[in-house]
């Protein structure tokens, strides 16, 4: 699961990146409101961490626009306000919840896996996707096989996630890696394949193809007769 951060503080983004991403997170840093914008042109985020004091862009105008623009990407704020009118305010703005600085890390991350929890969903009954036996459930972060639940990683499930849901072509290594890292984080050059082997012991050899020299694809639905 991908995560865009705003934060211009160095110690406190280079904090929370790597507490986020020690628990399984990719995490995107940005320091300012005009890398906050192109960022979210380009790139598809599952979770936003803004900040309020950008140097060059109002976070409340950040959240304001991104609100207008009807993205329900879910958004925690992070400020140093904390007065009960202030929190009101970016409630109705549309964040979905907020932190006061200083703040503890374990805290975050739990707020961040909260929010997605209650999040709403667009695919399909309780956010659940299919692939034949195969059912994921993001919000939730678990899997079932056959109808029996399967313990994964953080990182084995972001390998999962993305190639069910592109289903229908192979996903290069590059694209997998994109699902595990943020930017500037060291990427483990045999990364993709480590995990795609613990999925194959968990969920059958079968179930994950390689297409070689290209890259992975889940293994079409058999149809019962």
């Amino acid at each position: 699961m991908r995560l865009l951060m705003a934060e211009d503080d160095a110690l406190l983004g280079s904090a929370v990146h790597k507490a986020l991403s020690r628990v399984g997170f990719a995490v995107d840093w940005v320091q300012s409101g005009r890398h906050f914008e192109s960022s979210l042109a380009t790139h598809h985020y599952d979770f936003i961490i803004l900040d309020l004091g950008l140097p060059d862009e109002r976070g409340e105008n950040l959240l304001r626009q991104l609100r207008s623009r009807r993205q329900r990407t879910p958004v925690i704020v992070v400020t140093a306000r904390g007065g009960v009118q202030d929190r009101v305010a970016l409630l109705d703005l549309g964040a979905d919840d907020y932190l006061v600085k200083p703040f503890d890390l374990d805290e975050l991350a739990a707020r961040v896996r909260s929010v997605l929890r209650r999040a709403p969903v667009d695919d399909g009954s309780d956010g659940a996707l299919e692939h034949g036996a195969l059912r994921l459930y993001p919000k939730r972060f678990c899997v079932t096989w056959n109808e029996e639940p399967v313990p994964l990683t953080h990182r084995e499930f972001w390998v999962l996630e993305a190639l069910v849901r592109n289903r229908n072509q192979v996903m290069s290594r590059s694209q997998l890696e994109e699902a595990l890292y943020g930017w500037g984080e060291e990427v483990d050059s045999n990364a993709v394949e480590v995990y795609v082997h613990y999925l194959r012991r968990k969920l059958g050899p079968e179930l994950i193809q390689t297409v070689r020299g290209v890259g992975y694809q889940l293994a079409p639905v058999r149809e019962h007769a």
